[in-house]
């Protein structure tokens, strides 16, 4: 039973085990994370579990994430990620959750200044859900 001041469930909400995480109190005014051991982790990442485990293993993943246009900004679409290993791209293996689109583009505008690369490090993880994706957000500090 739905409570009256409850809102309703979203429907293209991911299940629990595959909403990603991260919170904005990791950063600073600037979208500077605090410290080097912030991470966000993708969301939407179960279905991309045969690509995620053909990375295992291979060297230094990076995720490519494309700029957002001024129509994604306007319509809130999602920001999907892919993996760079080995010289070659991925697959989408899944996407930034929803409210951290603003951390994820102030460090691919930090990294490629300092670094002058376009990818951000990531880490895969295994979980009990499976194998996830975590965005190294606080290496581009």
């Amino acid at each position: 039973m739905r409570l009256p001041f409850q809102r309703p469930a979203d429907p293209d909400a991911p299940p629990k085990s595959d909403a990603g995480s991260g919170k904005l109190s990791d950063y600073d005014y600037n979208l500077q994370p605090r410290n080097a051991r912030v991470t966000i982790r993708l969301a939407k990442s179960d279905g991309a579990q045969d690509v995620i485990a053909g990375i295992v293993g291979r060297s230094s993943p990076e995720a490519f994430i494309p700029r957002r246009t001024q129509e994604d900004e306007r319509v809130d679409a999602p920001m999907p990620v892919r993996l760079f290993a080995d010289g070659r791209p991925t697959a989408v293996v899944g996407e930034v959750p929803r409210g951290l689109e603003g951390a994820v583009e102030a460090a691919l505008v930090r990294w490629q200044e300092r670094e002058n690369k376009t990818r951000l490090p990531v880490a895969i993880v295994k979980t009990k859900a499976g194998l996830r994706v975590d965005l190294l957000i606080g290496e581009t500090r």
